[in-house]
């Protein structure tokens, strides 16, 4: 099962680059002059994620458990700084990275699998406390909360999407009761509705997915844009590196609307194709999962899991018009990296449970 889930990830990050060299080519070109930039970065990154999977693959991850607590709040640290004028780098309108000493990242990705090993660890040692308001639902509600703040003060919707995916997924794996899960759930879709409707560029992306047509030069361009890209990809593609669509037309041809030019090029196909890799790499975790009787380990897994399925179909759906724009990058493929390198960074540890299995 280790090997199985090496490979796969492998593949799947060999597969994310050629996607990302042939999308990203024009856009880099234009944005700064040089038409590999996002390919030979995304190398860089490839190189100290895979560094930081094989690292992760020999720590023994029950040492994790140990430093759960601290490992959160360093993460929140990390998400408070995008705050800080000194620190805190705003793009697009958005205060989600963090500037130091000339290197530029994302502490919400590292957020991800920090609250994961939190979640893990803070849930499997509560076994017959968890139907307890004061020690099971109240600090799980209360460490959320100030994430999805912080997150919401960013802005950044999205993350908090795939943040509540997360902690609902291994909360509900957890053992708690159905009536408490449901009564979470709640509260998130009252939560993030609200977001939502307060903001007017969140309320159209709604409307533009309820209704494509209604904007084609406005709010509904992007979503309407992919579809084209979709649509013309056929059954098999128009050729690898001829997408018309990468040509200034799309929207963050080398981010969220990756997976479009990657239909485009190599068809429904090769889509479907990229599914199955993704769909094969969330059962080799959950049958790890199922070949281990710790607790700890079991939701470490899982929780990773969830992170990476959850993210790479709500990207999916949305360029697909399956679901309203939210930008949150596909796995493996979109360019970014901090988000690879702590995806890698999860994959090592879970690499390291597998071995125990």
């Amino acid at each position: 099962m280790q090997k199985l889930l090496t490979w796969n990830i492998l593949i799947l990050a060999i597969v994310g680059l050629a996607i990302l060299s042939s999308a990203g080519l024009i856009d880099a070109q234009k944005k700064f002059g040089s038409s590999y930039y996002y390919l030979n970065h995304q190398l860089i990154y490839l190189g100290l994620g895979l560094a930081a999977m094989f690292l992760m693959s020999k720590i023994d991850y029950k040492i994790w458990k140990k430093l759960s607590l601290l490992i959160l709040f360093g993460s929140l640290v990390l998400m408070i700084m995008v705050f800080v004028p000194s620190f805190g780098l705003d793009l697009k309108g958005a205060s989600r990275w963090i500037n130091l000493v000339g290197f530029t990242f994302q502490p919400s990705e590292f957020l991800k699998l920090g609250l994961v090993i939190y979640l893990a660890a803070w849930f499997s040692g509560r076994d017959q406390r968890l139907e307890n308001w004061s020690y099971g639902m109240a600090p799980f509600f209360l460490v959320l909360s100030f994430i999805a703040i912080l997150l919401a003060l960013q802005p950044d919707i999205g993350t908090l999407i795939v943040v509540s995916m997360i902690s609902l997924g291994v909360y509900f794996l957890a053992g708690v009761s159905l009536k408490q899960f449901f009564g979470i759930i709640l509260v998130l879709l009252i939560a993030i509705g609200g977001l939502i409707f307060i903001e007017p560029y969140r309320f159209n992306r709604i409307k533009a997915y309820l209704d494509p047509a209604g904007d084609p030069r406005g709010i509904s361009y992007q979503v309407n844009q992919s579809m084209i890209a979709i649509g013309s990809g056929g059954l098999t593609g128009v050729g690898f590196g001829k997408s018309s669509q990468k040509y200034g037309l799309l929207p963050e041809v080398a981010n969220d609307s990756i997976f479009a030019v990657a239909v485009e090029e190599i068809g429904l196909v090769g889509g479907v194709a990229i599914i199955l890799l993704f769909l094969f790499l969330g059962f080799n975790m959950t049958q790890i999962a199922k070949n281990i009787s710790d607790k700890f380990g079991i939701l470490l897994v899982m929780g990773i899991n969830i992170w990476i399925m959850s993210q790479a179909f709500i990207n999916i759906a949305a360029i697909s018009g399956l679901a309203p724009l939210t930008g949150i990058p596909l796995p493996f493929v979109s360019y970014g990296g901090t988000a690879l390198i702590s995806l890698l960074a999860g994959l090592g540890i879970v690499i390291n449970v597998a071995k125990k299995a």
